[in-house]
């Protein structure tokens, strides 16, 4: 009987340590959940706001010039993806805002510009 009482012990508590660890991770950690980022002016945001813009120009050939990223928001998926709310001068020199989001891959640091719109 002793046994058979451990796997079924191993088979009751491994739901139980599963739930745990996913309670105890940070919310910024949660796949597929989109988390706030706090500090707007991390150098990296600031590539990839640059990397935003210039890729949006090759096709619409607008000559945006990136200024900032005012808002910005991360989702843990296979990398991270980012949505940044950036403000841009136009050729009239007028700042606008526009909402970018960009894939990085892992590991490798390619991007890719998934959507860009104004906002």
């Amino acid at each position: 009987m002793a046994k058979h009482l451990s796997p079924l012990l191993l088979l009751l508590l491994l739901p139980l340590s599963f739930l745990l660890v996913v309670s105890l991770r940070p919310a910024s950690a949660t796949p597929g959940g989109w988390s706030p980022i706090k500090n707007l002016t991390d150098p990296h945001l600031k590539e990839l706001g640059g990397f935003a813009v210039a890729e949006h120009d090759k096709v619409a050939n607008d000559r945006l010039e990136f200024v900032k990223v005012v808002k910005g928001d991360q989702q843990v998926v296979s990398g991270m993806k980012y949505r940044l709310v950036l403000e841009v001068k136009n050729l009239k020199e007028e700042v606008v805002k526009y909402q970018a989001e960009v894939w990085e891959r892992p590991g490798s640091g390619s991007k890719q510009l998934t959507s860009f719109k104004r906002v």
